[in-house]
Parts: structure tokens; C-alpha cells; sequence
């Protein structure tokens, strides 16, 4: 079995791999300051409820944006999995994407992971938007080469700052409003953060698409892509498993 690892800036997902399928992932809150030990008892915990036997892992591969947390991580596997995991962005690794940019050391590792796992999932040329602590927009290349992209804040960053920068202006939920028009503050404040980010989203894929100018399919994830789903016009394929599943490529990549 694999354990696959995806520290992003907010949240970490485990994932269990038997070989064949993924046979469960667990989500939580990102903390640099969790040692090995608090992560193992969290995963131990969980293992134990839904019956996996974590001493079946064989091999361990990790995704992180939090280079203060990789520290823990690499003890996590050693003491408690006795492996030595693999890490995005190790010399060593073979990850099989061309990274096409002037400056190819500051492509992020979760970037990297997410072109490859919607590379071996869908066909053509790519825009990858990954919605997290921020938005990115990253183009993959028919033949899985990263070809740049644009970084803007997450929707949820755009709220947080909403609040703290104004000080009427309460912390809301963001869901889709029932109108454009809002009749109150929060209702107001829902459409300008939900419509507004619809709106980013499309207006970046066309501008993408026009300069770009080849077909490409536009593929959505991270922990808030789902609230997009049936509003934006130019998203194809919502897909919550690209990062794990990059990470499983890459996994089979290198062993």
C-alpha cells in the first residue's frame, strides 16, 4: 500500500493506495507545528475506525507548500512507517513534467503535481484551476509539458480581507446568492465574492484560450471548486483527485 501526502497551505489530505484504488482519504487542517507523533496518533486513530493497517504501507510519497512542516512529515514515515518517503521537488525525483517557464525552480511542487495528475486523466491541452489559499490558473500541454499560468488570491483569502480591511463589514459565508442584487450588507457582500470570483474564473479561461489559441478542456479542483459548479461557463471537468493522483504517477514513476 501507498501513503500519499498533500500538505497545502490550509489543508493536508492523506490518501491510502492498495495498488489497485484508493481506498481512503482523510482531510485535515494544515499545522507546521504538529510533530510526528501528533500526525501519527491522527492517522493511527483513523486507520484503527475505518480498519486499515497503516503496517501494510510500503512506500510514502509527499506534496508540500510548507517547507516548515517537511521536517515532521519525513519523521512521520521513517518512525512510524520505517520507509524513506519520496518529496516533491528532491533532485533525484523523476516527475516527467517539462517545465516550460523562464524560471522552473519556482513552480510550486503542488503545481507540478496537479498538471500531471490531470495530464494521465484527460486528454488535450489543459487549464488546471486549483482553488485553495490561492487560485491558480496552469497550462499543460498536450504532452504534459507545464507551460506557465496565472496565481491570484483564493476566494476565501478575498473574504478574510474583506472583513479584516473594513470594519462594518461582517465575516460571511460564501454560498451562491438567489440574486445579483443584494438587499442587504451580507447579501451584497455574497455576490460581489461569489459572482465576482465566477466572473474572474471565466474571464481568465477565455483570456487564457485566446492567447493560448488551441482547444483546450478546463479542469477544477481543491477544497473550494465544488461551490463553482453550475455557475461558471467554462469549466469542464470538476476533479477532486488530481493532486492525490499525480502523486500516485509519480510514485510509480520513481519506484
Amino acid at each position: 500500500m501507498l501513503l500519499a501526502i498533500d500538505v497545502g497551505n490550509t489543508n493536508t489530505v492523506f490518501g491510502i493506495h492498495d495498488g489497485e484504488n484508493w481506498i481512503n482519504q482523510w482531510r485535515s487542517a494544515t499545522d507546521a507545528t504538529k510533530t510526528a507523533d501528533d500526525h501519527a496518533a491522527w492517522l493511527w486513530r483513523l486507520a484503527d475506525m475505518y480498519k486499515v493497517d497503516l503496517h501494510q504501507i510500503k512506500g510514502c510519497v509527499i506534496s508540500t507548500v510548507v517547507p516548515q512542516a517537511q521536517f515532521n512529515f519525513r519523521n512521520l514515515a521513517r518512525r512510524y512507517l520505517e520507509i524513506e518517503p519520496m518529496f516533491i521537488g528532491d533532485p533525484q525525483l523523476k516527475t516527467g513534467v517539462e517545465v516550460r517557464i523562464y524560471r522552473p525552480e519556482q513552480v510550486g511542487a503542488d503545481r507540478i503535481v496537479s498538471a500531471l495528475g490531470a495530464h494521465v486523466s484527460y486528454p488535450g491541452n489543459l487549464i488546471v484551476i486549483d482553488s485553495g489559499t490561492a487560485t491558480t490558473f496552469d497550462v499543460v500541454a498536450e504532452d504534459g509539458g507545464f507551460e506557465g499560468g496565472i496565481i491570484s488570491p483564493g476566494i476565501n483569502l478575498s473574504v478574510r480581507a474583506l472583513h479584516d480591511a473594513a470594519a462594518q463589514l461582517p465575516r460571511i459565508a460564501i454560498q451562491r446568492p438567489h440574486h445579483v442584487i443584494g438587499q442587504d450588507t451580507v447579501s451584497a457582500m455574497q455576490s460581489g465574492v461569489f459572482w465576482g470570483y465566477i466572473d474572474l474564473i471565466d474571464g481568465l479561461v477565455r483570456r487564457i484560450k485566446a492567447e493560448y489559441g488551441k482547444p483546450m478542456q478546463v479542469v477544477a479542483t481543491g477544497g473550494v471548486a465544488s461551490l463553482f459548479e453550475g455557475a461558471s461557463e467554462t469549466i469542464d471537468h470538476y476533479d477532486q483527485d488530481i493532486t492525490i493522483r499525480g502523486l500516485l504517477e509519480i510514485y510509480r514513476r520513481n519506484s
